[in-house]
């Protein structure tokens, strides 16, 4: 506990500094509607020496991916040395960037989330990337082809729509990130069981809360279902049901309503059952459940689509397995509303005293999220899946997917399934303290799967409104 407020307070403190350095203005940098980086009408400069910086956190196998690719591009561009910097874990980058800022020394290029770019949007760091987008000036590269600055109208069509439009989502109708690489979640189930036992794979909450029921009829010491993200399954929830969970502007904290309220009771009453936990509850990965092979077990598990892997059992003696791993989308309320959570970093360019650091930057981002082989070659080290829907066209991938099954190529059936589902996915509103929504909301509804009593009603309505004291306290 004492970690965590030391941690707590060390942000408080670092996001002031930035607060400072937007001269007391708490709003973001820009006009609403109003881009902050245009293109000079002379374009690219590609004789000038320019050096870039990209922080990120890959570890040694993707920096190999990516060091391959800077290559190809640098001799594309060969006054342009870009520079791979690993910045640890998500939240380390978020750490170094905030205090950067503060003197300008921030990287050109960056791993980022959502709720990080809002932050860094309070010292209006973050370059806007409208202009370049839509920039028809051109740049020549070292073999004399040319390419337009901006995006062609094919380019961004083949973005995956929840993934692309994710860069919209500060409240001003900006774009100010580009999809990298994604994940989501996806319903992990033992199929050897299932078929066993002639279950079918849950599609709505309605079958699911059903093969519960079956599975405690089969196995009345299982927990039949487990879910790793207290937070993801609350703000899916008010996703599917269209109710409201937050805004980038106005009143930001609107997940108090009754249709809320209505399905974390349903939700207790499922925990009450016996029908399932979650992983603050289990106090690990709900994979650890759906892999045992022994003790309490469970036969569902719902998780990151990245994490395909940890939710396959140990492999017997021979190679073999000792049950097949199916996936399925999350079960909806409503198959005409599908709605699946976007996950997965993004990158952000920063502003520069220099416009050609920019120019150069977003010539990199281009690079990387318009490559199919980049996005094909990055998906298959990394888990995670393209953002581009070309990505198909790859040889290599193409014969990743083929060999999708739920033994040795469990990671090329999850990312099968994530393709398929493309149409559904969603993002959140990207605000200064959205972080804050999505860690209280999670906390919420661990609180409230516990509850007993003859008040339940009262209980989680008081649980609600001290979630939201919480989120305008932090925010």
């Amino acid at each position: 506990m004492l970690k965590r407020i030391v941690a707590m307070l060390l942000f408080v403190a670092m996001a002031m500094t930035v607060l400072a350095a937007c001269n007391g203005n708490t709003t973001p940098g820009t006009t609403k509607g109003e881009v902050n980086f245009k293109v000079p009408e002379t374009g690219f400069d590609a004789e000038t020496p320019i050096t870039i910086t990209f922080m990120n956190t890959m570890g040694s196998n993707l920096s190999t991916v990516l060091e391959a690719y800077i290559a190809e591009f640098e001799a594309m561009f060969p006054n342009i040395d870009v520079q791979s910097i690993n910045g640890g874990g998500y939240d380390d980058v978020r750490d170094t960037i905030v205090t950067e800022i503060t003197v300008g020394g921030q990287p050109n290029i960056a791993y980022c989330y959502p709720d990080h770019v809002a932050l860094y949007n309070l010292a209006d760091a973050v370059a806007t990337l409208d202009d370049l987008i839509e920039s028809q000036l051109t740049v020549t590269r070292a073999d004399g082809t040319t390419e337009i600055i901006g995006l062609t109208a094919e380019q961004k069509d083949n973005f995956i729509e929840g993934y692309y439009t994710e860069g919209t989502s500060f409240g001003d109708g900006l774009m100010y990130t580009m999809p990298f690489s994604k994940s989501t979640e996806v319903l992990y189930y033992n199929k050897t069981f299932f078929d066993a036992h002639n279950l079918s794979v849950p599609t709505t909450w309605d079958e699911l809360e059903a093969v519960c029921a079956k599975i405690k009829e089969i196995d009345p010491d299982s927990i039949p279902l487990g879910y790793d993200s207290e937070s993801n399954w609350f703000i899916t929830m008010c996703e599917q049901y269209n109710s409201p969970y937050t805004s980038a502007t106005g009143d930001h904290f609107l997940f108090d309503n009754e249709q809320n309220h209505e399905f974390i009771k349903r939700f207790n009453d499922w925990y009450a059952k016996g029908y399932l936990t979650t992983q603050t509850l289990y106090g690990a990965y709900t994979s650890g459940l759906i892999t045992s092979t022994n003790g309490v077990e469970s036969y569902m598990s719902i998780g990151s689509s990245a994490g395909a892997t940890y939710q396959r059992p140990a492999a017997n003696s021979d190679g073999s397995y000792p049950f097949e791993v199916g996936i399925a989308t999350v079960p909806q309320v409503d198959a005409n509303n599908k709605k699946v959570i976007s996950q997965g970093p993004s990158v952000c360019i920063f502003k520069k005293d220099n416009p050609q650091e920019v120019i150069a930057s977003w010539l990199f981002v281009k690079y990387l999220t318009t490559s199919v082989d980049f996005q094909a070659e990055f998906a298959m080290a990394s888990g995670y899946v393209p953002v581009i829907k070309s990505v198909a066209e790859n040889e290599g991938y193409a014969d990743f997917l083929s060999k999708a099954n739920g033994g040795n190529y469990i990671a090329a059936l999850s990312a099968k399934v994530c393709l398929e589902q493309a149409d559904a996915y969603y993002t959140s509103p990207a605000f200064n303290g959205s972080s804050a929504a999505r860690d209280q909301v999670g906390a919420l509804l661990t609180k409230c799967l516990t509850m007993t009593g003859d008040d339940l009603d009262a209980q989680i309505k008081a649980a609600f409104e001290a979630a939201v004291d919480e989120c305008e306290y932090n925010s």
